[in-house]
């Protein structure tokens, strides 16, 4: 879906006024779910989660833990929901058979880098993880799903955005109220700079970790080109921005809904733009993985990954949980 405009306004409109009383229905709703008592795994479980719908870069936060925790010799299994797939679960995620029709797009990214579980249920895919030998669990997700027991929750917050109108679905992006969701929290990230007043709304006290979004390699083949840049996120103005931090030249742009579906002659026509403008294909790593397979060697992906004003802050967080983990000498 594409967010409503009036999801990122000051949150007075008639639109969101008339929805207020379904949102009320919607928070009721979600307090009683997130009051319920989840599975307590044996092993850590740390969940990257946000108190809005649409993307605040949770993915990129769990993907940038999991490789501190592998740092640290912990055998670390994802866990997602695996939104925009068939696939309920639990299910093992495998790259050479499942597409993001099957997974989503997330999934995907995530198994590139280790193994990783798709389930609705969440404490199913927990046990499912627990017994292929998971030392510890990264929820991509699910700050609002009780099926597990967090040791560590995260609260993602994109910068910009922040909380869009303050309003809950479907009057605004919340899912539930911030003060609860953070209260949930043992810290949030803040990714980008503080745009929204965002900060504000927090609990006193909350610990903030602050990260920029910096571009992958692939930046330095694109500086002082002219790119014509797609992408189907939650937030294209993210990617656009990083492509500009990249030094590339922004000759074309076309964003669509988050996890948009491309097909074939999407990119026939998306290419063809390009082509026009003399300016090369660039999309997202997330994006990528939805395009089909015989499009894919025309379109150059421009990766992302977390730069942290205080990478000691994370790390202090993880500390005790990665002691809990027994790893062979």
């Amino acid at each position: 879906m594409r967010a409503p405009d009036f999801w990122s306004g000051g949150g007075w409109g008639i639109a969101p006024l008339l929805l207020s009383p379904i949102a009320a229905i919607y928070a009721a709703a979600t307090a009683r779910r997130v009051a319920r008592r989840g599975w307590k795994a044996p092993v850590p479980v740390i969940c990257c989660g946000n108190a809005t719908a649409g993307g605040a870069g949770k993915t990129t936060v769990a993907l940038d833990i999991g490789q501190r925790l592998s740092n640290r010799g912990v055998a670390t299994h994802f866990l997602t929901r695996g939104y925009g797939g068939r696939l309920k679960g639990p299910v093992l995620v495998d790259t050479k058979q499942h597409d993001s029709k099957a997974v989503g797009d997330e999934a995907l990214l995530l198994a590139a880098t280790r193994p990783t579980w798709v389930a609705s249920d969440r404490e199913a895919g927990g046990r499912a993880a627990v017994d292929a030998g998971a030392q510890a669990i990264i929820m991509d997700d699910g700050l609002q799903n009780p099926g597990l027991e967090k040791d560590l929750s995260l609260l993602v917050i994109d910068g910009p955005y922040g909380f869009g109108n303050g309003r809950i679905i479907p009057a605004g992006p919340l899912r539930e109220p911030v003060a609860e969701a953070a209260g949930r929290c043992r810290a949030a990230v803040l990714i980008g700079e503080d745009e929204s007043g965002a900060l504000e709304q927090l609990p006193p006290g909350l610990p903030v970790l602050r990260a920029r979004l910096v571009p992958g390699p692939e930046a330095e083949l694109l500086k002082g080109q002219p790119v014509f840049a797609f992408c189907g996120i939650a937030n294209p103005r993210k990617f656009f921005t990083s492509l500009q931090e990249a030094g590339a030249v922004m000759a074309g742009r076309v964003s669509y809904a988050d996890h948009y579906p491309f097909d074939a002659g999407d990119l026939r026509e998306l290419l063809g733009q390009a082509e026009a403008l003399r300016a090369i294909p660039v999309t997202t790593r997330k994006d990528y993985v939805r395009i089909p397979p015989a499009f894919r060697s025309r379109v150059t992906v421009l990766s992302v990954r977390l730069d942290w004003e205080d990478p000691l802050g994370i790390e202090a967080l993880l500390e005790p949980l990665a002691q809990r983990v027994p790893v062979p000498a």
